[in-house]
């Protein structure tokens, strides 16, 4: 793609359409493989480099608002894109053009028709993992340029790089966050521009008290409300995972095990062939519960199951989003919060730099061969501007042709 290419493409910023927003996001449902940190490497290259749909101060501060709410950010993001171009509607299309695929796919292995859990070690799915690599690279190099423009702030980003690595999973992530709000809330505080326009949010006001509201209601009464019925039992496991989790993607599989292993709904091994597949498919790993919810015993099973628990484990996000949403473009201006968001957006770099080195570095690069792959993604994305979505499939093919050689 050539740059005049790349400059027209992307030049499509205001607002847009409910088809185009869940068109977009199908195809990134069906190519975005690699996790959910790829995930955000995958949307800045989409949005923010080729569409335009926002800046990338926009995008960084939508980012740092999703790493501080429960579940899934990378869905979050999505859902979050897709109001800002089209608004609720936009945000529904987004979430079920970037979900579906997996979901699908592993609703159908559920029913013993698929095979990707016996692929889990094809030599193909190793050459996705191996262009996360690159996408994830590029994320946080395009991102440390923009937000880490000084030594305070690039330090403060390797400091909360060090503490995602030094402590794994969610409580690393969000204490760097937090460190980040913190030190960006007392040092950096210097007269800086307003943020440049609004993102345009169009969510009315008038919904957040009620969305927040049944959030919470729906948290604390839906255990009660179960009693013998299966359907609200189911519901209420799976809307607690999605309500309690931070951090998303494989911090929720133990909240998931525990909901649904020592009830007997799920078998331990039947958990754990799921799992195996979820690695294989595109999108969120949020959609392992619509795996969960068709496989389990107890009716409603099947594609019903995986609906209901699709839907239960997603709804918490929605309802946290439209009760912040509409008030987000009223603090991200206000002085304090900015300064803040300076510091949270230098700890979001460093959060993803040390994704980039575990679990996406660690997991993807075995030797020579991988490396020289990911090199020649890094360099295909960065400096040739070729659609993630082809070098997601050239990384496939290249992977499964090194494996013969």
């Amino acid at each position: 793609m050539t740059a005049e290419t790349e400059t027209k493409s992307g030049d499509e910023a205001g607002p847009g359409g409910v088809g185009e927003v869940l068109r977009v996001f199908f195809r990134l449902g069906c190519t975005s493989f690699g996790g959910p940190i790829a995930h955000l490497g995958y949307f800045r290259a989409e949005f923010v480099a080729r569409r335009r749909w926002l800046d990338e101060a926009h995008y960084a501060d939508l980012v740092a608002l999703c790493q501080f709410l429960p579940g899934p950010a990378s869905s979050q993001v999505a859902v979050s894109l897709g109001i800002l171009r089209a608004g609720l509607a936009g945000g529904v299309a987004a979430w079920l053009g970037f979900s579906l695929p997996s979901a699908i796919a592993l609703i159908a292995f559920a029913a013993g028709v698929g095979t990707i859990g016996a692929m889990h070690d094809a030599a193909w799915l190793a050459g996705l993992r191996i262009v996360a690599v690159a996408v994830v690279a590029q994320a946080v190099s395009g991102m440390a340029r923009t937000l880490c423009p000084d030594r305070p702030r690039a330090t403060l980003a390797v400091v909360s790089a060090i503490l995602a690595l030094a402590a794994p999973g969610a409580p690393g992530q969000i204490g760097a966050i937090a460190l980040g709000a913190v030190i960006g809330w007392r040092a950096f505080r210097a007269p800086a521009p307003a943020p440049a326009g609004e993102l345009g949010i169009t969510l009315s006001r008038a919904f957040a008290a009620p969305a927040l509201v049944a959030f919470a209601s729906l948290l604390l009464g839906l255990p009660f409300l179960a009693g013998e019925s299966h359907v609200l039992a189911l519901f209420a496991a799976f809307y607690r995972a999605g309500a309690l989790v931070f951090g998303g993607g494989h911090v929720v599989l133990p909240l998931l095990q525990a909901a649904v292993v020592p009830p007997g709904w799920v078998d331990n091994d039947a958990f754990l062939a799921g799992y195996g597949a979820a690695q294989a498919v595109p999108g969120p790993l949020f959609t392992f519960a619509a795996y969960l919810g068709a496989v389990m015993r107890p009716a409603p099973h099947g594609w019903r199951g995986g609906l209901i628990a699709l839907v239960a484990i997603y709804l918490p996000s929605f309802l946290l989003l439209i009760g912040i949403l509409p008030f987000w473009d009223a603090l991200r201006r206000n002085e304090t919060v900015r300064a803040a968001l300076r510091g949270v957006n230098a700890a979001v770099v460093g959060v993803l730099l040390a994704a980039l080195y575990t679990p996406v570095w660690t997991s993807a690069i075995a030797g020579p061969r991988d490396f020289a792959l990911a090199l020649a993604a890094f360099l295909a994305l960065v400096f040739w501007r070729v659609p993630p979505w082809l070098v997601v499939f050239a990384g496939a093919l290249g992977a499964a042709a090194l494996a013969v050689v």
